[in-house]
C-alpha cells in the first residue's frame, strides 16, 4: 500500500474517531445535564432515561454513561463538587447567546467562555443581560418521514403547544411539566421520538442578513459548544435561507 494511500487512510479514520467521541460527548453532556435536574436513577427522570436510552442506542460505553450520572449527580471524577451555572452575552450582530455550564472550575469556565466571545466577534455579559429574551420549554424531536396531519393531531391530543416540521422530521414544543406526557403519547400513536429535552426557546428573535454575520455568529456557537464546561448553548438568531446559504459557501 503507498504512503500516500495510507495517510488517508489514517486521516479518514482520524475524522471519524473525532466525530464519534464528539457525539459521546455530546450524548454524555446530555446524560449530565438531565441527572443535573432531577433525581439521579433513570428510573424516576424521564430526562435522564431519555438521554441514557439515547447515548446506548449510539454506543456509549456503560462506563461512560454511569460517570455521566454520577457527574450530573454534583461530583466530579475526583469526588469534587460540580457549579451549575448559566452565562449570558452578545454575539456578532447583536445576537443573544444563553449558555448551560457544568463545572468543577468556574475561574476556567468564564475564561474559556470570555475567549471564545473575545475572538468571535462577541462579548460575556452580566446575569440577566439576554435570558429576558427566552423561556424554557419542552422539545420533542420527532425524526423521519411524517404526516404533518396526523402530526398536527396527535400533538394536540398530547397536549402540546405548537410543532414545527422539516425535511427531516419536527419539533414539537410543549410546557415543561408536559414533556414526559407529550413524549409518551407521540410515541404511543407510533411517531419515532428522537429526544426530549427542556430548551431555552427565544421569545425575541435577531434578525441577521450579512452572510459573513451569520458565519461570525454559527462559528461562535460552535466553538462555545465545543467547550468542555458547556452543556448547551442557546442564541435567538434567524437568518433567510438563500443568507444562511451564503455564509456556509
Amino acid at each position: 500500500m503507498s504512503q500516500s494511500r495510507w495517510a488517508s487512510i489514517r486521516l479518514h479514520k482520524a475524522k471519524a474517531d473525532a466525530a464519534k467521541n464528539a457525539n459521546f460527548t455530546k450524548l454524555s453532556r446530555a446524560i449530565i445535564a438531565a441527572a443535573r435536574q432531577g433525581d439521579p436513577d433513570p428510573n424516576s427522570n424521564f430526562l435522564l432515561r431519555s438521554a441514557v436510552l439515547k447515548a446506548r442506542a449510539a454506543g456509549v460505553p456503560s462506563s461512560n454513561i454511569e460517570r455521566a450520572i454520577a457527574r450530573g449527580s454534583g461530583l466530579a471524577a475526583d469526588g469534587r463538587e460540580m457549579d451549575s451555572l448559566r452565562y449570558e452575552g452578545y454575539g456578532p450582530g447583536g445576537i443573544a447567546v444563553l449558555m448551560d455550564i457544568l463545572t468543577d472550575n468556574r475561574n476556567r469556565a468564564a475564561a474559556d467562555v470570555r475567549a471564545a466571545f473575545s475572538k468571535l466577534g462577541g462579548n460575556l455579559g452580566a446575569t440577566g443581560c439576554v435570558s429576558w429574551m427566552f423561556e424554557q420549554k419542552g422539545v420533542v424531536r420527532v425524526s423521519d418521514k411524517i404526516d404533518e396531519d396526523e402530526l398536527m393531531l396527535a400533538v394536540a391530543e398530547a397536549g402540546g403547544d405548537d410543532m414545527t416540521v422539516d425535511p427531516d422530521g419536527a419539533n414539537i414544543v410543549c410546557d415543561c411539566a408536559a414533556l414526559e406526557r407529550v413524549s409518551f403519547q407521540l410515541a404511543t400513536a407510533g411517531f419515532e421520538i428522537n429526544s426530549s429535552a427542556l430548551r431555552w426557546l427565544p421569545t425575541t428573535l435577531c434578525s441577521l442578513d450579512d452572510p459573513q454575520v451569520v458565519r461570525q455568529a454559527i462559528a461562535l456557537v460552535n466553538k462555545l459548544e465545543s467547550l468542555d464546561d458547556v452543556q448547551a448553548v442557546f442564541t435567538n438568531f434567524t437568518a433567510e435561507e438563500e443568507v444562511i446559504e451564503l455564509a456556509l459557501a
